[in-house]
């Protein structure tokens, strides 16, 4: 199986709180728990984190059995590249966007 992770909102940039960190820690076992932990690094203001939803992604097809060799993208961010993408969380304006999930055997 393939994975391809498309442009999405990057590490440096996705700011969450405490409780997004927790209900994925819980949702981790094992050793994958200390890599899901270190996909949030800490802020300057009190219980918020930055987390990278591309590592988070990994690890979670990872469980699934996606082999890492396997998996493709995530390396662009929506919100720091701005002439590339559109972003409602910099820009504050709607528009239309479409995501795609594609299974195949």
């Amino acid at each position: 199986m393939n994975a391809f992770l498309g442009a999405a909102i990057g590490p440096a940039t996705f700011e969450v709180g405490e409780d997004v960190r927790e209900a994925f820690l819980a949702a981790s076992k094992g050793a994958r728990r200390d890599a899901t932990a270190a996909a949030f690094v800490p802020t300057d203001a009190p219980g918020k984190f930055l987390a990278d939803i591309y590592t988070l992604a990994r690890l979670r097809l990872a469980d699934l059995g996606v082999d890492a060799s396997r998996i493709h993208g995530g390396t662009h961010c929506t919100v720091t590249e701005q002439a590339r993408f559109y972003s409602y969380r910099r820009d504050r304006i709607t528009g239309r966007m479409a995501a795609m999930i594609w299974l195949a055997d």
